[in-house]
């Protein structure tokens, strides 16, 4: 999805300097061009303490996740509260400021399933109710925890969370995955290594990327669960690289490129055909993303130069720039991908020869710079459509970094030296969907 040019994107990773800690709370110092938040404008949210001490991880995670929703004003409670298990004490509570309380309760007799409640402080009732069933422990019991908390986002604002997602990236050629808080960093096994270009199927079972291995550099479809994988038909030999699966998931479009030039096909899942949209002669069409109905694919090209964004009708007609750039001021661009909600699509343009994130408003063709401390490139855009990751090196090495649009908060995802080409991945099935 988020990928530079062919060439940038077959390079040999760089190394670079230590990492340093960070501030994973604190909001970046960095230009965020268009991004305006004012502070108390959101509803305020406590944790309540928990009864059983063996519930602490769950709430420590519960809290995490909804503080990382960027929904919610966190606020810690005093111990005056509540006594964990009780009714919370919604005076001491509206006294704090608090308009939503999250209880985590334990099962009778301390075990069995628990049940986490919302409670709304300024009616003193409870909102919303989940039975869980905890596993044992590890990623199954996060995973759990994580999806109750998407629920409890739901409830509160109306749409779910992102913290039962995973995002994809590269870092010293190899595949991982990681969660959005940062947690359950764990290696994908790939065909070969280095694997380039990883992205997500749209119901998050399968992953497509490139793999250089001695006979060439073929894209892969490889079934997570299975470890079974598939090669794209003619990508056995020369460039393939930055694909993406349709929504519908049925089509995989990705570019090609040999010593004519680079070029965007698609490749039917099911009847394995292979279609050709663009053709380059002798410059580089490449960074295929969908819009979210289907029917448009945006990417770059370099027919009039340097790397320029535009659009393409699902069938390869009517190509046409989509975002300029300004001459003299910014540079190429590259790495586009289309927003969920389908209004945006997200890039990365060189300002004064650094890379920076904008967004690119399709109604009115707007452009906003979201960046500008150190190197910012290869966003991806979260499932709700208001947080992005990216590669960022304003900690002085190039790290995986998460930014809210809404409030401009940035963090951290993980100190990972070298991380590049981050995917987001879909929602995992709440609680709710599942039944």
């Amino acid at each position: 999805m988020r990928r530079g040019l062919a060439v940038a994107a077959m390079a040999a990773m760089a190394a670079a300097p230590a990492v340093r800690a960070q501030d994973s709370t604190a909001i970046s110092s960095g230009v965020r061009v268009g991004i305006t938040y004012t502070p108390g404008t959101r509803q305020s949210l406590t944790v309540l303490p928990v009864a059983v001490g063996s519930l602490d991880s769950v709430r420590a995670i519960l809290q995490r996740d909804l503080d990382y929703s960027d929904r919610f004003d966190v606020m810690t409670p005093p111990a005056t509260v509540a006594a964990p298990g009780d009714v919370p004490n919604y005076a001491a509570l509206t006294a704090l400021g608090t308009d939503l309380a999250v209880a985590v309760m334990p099962g009778a007799g301390g075990t069995g399933p628990i049940e986490i409640q919302l409670h709304d402080v300024r009616s003193g009732t409870v909102k919303d109710r989940l039975t869980v069933q905890l596993p044992a422990g590890g990623e199954a019991l996060r995973q759990a925890v994580h999806r109750a908390a998407d629920e409890v986002v739901r409830w509160a604002t109306g749409a779910p969370g992102i913290a039962a997602t995973s995002i994809l990236f590269v870092a010293d050629g190899k595949l991982w995955r990681v969660d959005p808080d940062g947690a359950g960093r764990t290696g994908i096994p790939s065909a070969g290594r280095p694997a380039l270009s990883p992205a997500w199927s749209r119901d998050g079972r399968s992953v497509a990327y490139t793999a250089f291995v001695p006979s060439g550099r073929p894209l892969v479809i490889q079934d997570l669960a299975t470890g079974s994988r598939d090669i794209v038909p003619g990508t056995e030999y020369g460039v393939n690289i930055t694909p993406e699966f349709s929504p519908d998931g049925r089509t995989l479009a990705y570019a090609h490129g040999d010593e004519n030039g680079t070029d965007v096909y698609l490749y039917d899942l099911r009847s394995k055909a292979v279609t050709r949209l663009t053709v380059g002669r002798f410059y580089d069409n490449l960074s295929p993303t969908w819009s979210p109905d289907g029917g448009r694919i945006a990417f770059i090209s370099t027919r009039a130069g340097l790397p320029q964004l535009y659009v393409m009708s699902a069938d390869g007609g009517n190509q046409e720039v989509l975002a300029h750039f300004d001459f003299g001021s910014t540079g190429q661009t590259n790495g586009p991908e289309w927003s969920p909600d389908g209004q945006s699509v997200v890039f990365h343009r060189e300002v004064h020869g650094v890379p920076q994130i904008f967004v690119l408003d399709l109604a009115t063709r707007a452009v906003r710079q979201i960046t500008g401390e150190g190197r910012n490139e290869d966003a991806t855009w979260a499932p709700d459509g208001r947080h992005l990751a990216f590669v960022s090196s304003r900690s002085g090495t190039r790290q995986l970094w998460i930014v809210d649009l809404d409030t401009g908060r940035m963090r951290p995802v993980v100190n990972t030296d070298g991380a590049r080409l981050p995917a987001w991945s879909p929602r995992r099935t709440l609680f709710s969907e599942a039944g």
